[in-house]
């Protein structure tokens, strides 16, 4: 049982995240990559700009993994996080999750990325053409 807990101000490499759960032992591998849409509520996106207590983001997504190996048989999982700023397609998160069996991989992934959203000390701001809002705000 591994997990590789990052928050990186460059590209993330989707492939490195994939490779580096990827095992013999493991028949089920899920990725969840979030990229930067161009419409929010019906409002064209410019960019998207992420800042995280760095510190603390990473301590809460370490407890979210160690979480999910306690649940799910896993084997293996690689959380990158963004900051800075970001333009339409670029990508923010990337989750890779390796289990023997595949429904454990998909629950523990859909799991991974729920929670971050709601706990994790990362915060969004959408910039749009006529203006700019704070969203996802966590403590």
């Amino acid at each position: 049982m591994k997990a590789e807990i990052k928050i990186l101000d460059v590209a993330l490499d989707i492939s490195y995240c994939i490779e580096s759960v990827m095992s013999p032992e493991c028949g089920g591998i899920d990725v969840f990559i979030g990229t930067v849409r161009n419409k929010t509520k019906g409002k064209t996106v410019l960019r998207l700009e992420f800042e995280a207590y760095e510190k603390m983001a990473i301590s809460e997504m370490q407890k979210i993994a160690d979480h999910a190996f306690d649940r799910w048989p896993l084997h293996s999982v690689v959380v990158h996080h963004r900051t800075g700023v970001l333009n339409v397609g670029e990508v923010p998160v990337v989750i890779a999750v390796a289990a023997a069996h595949r429904d454990a991989a998909f629950e523990a992934c859909r799991y991974i990325i729920d929670t971050l959203k709601q706990t994790v000390p990362i915060w969004k701001k959408e910039i749009f053409e006529d203006g700019e809002v704070w969203v996802a705000a966590h403590p």
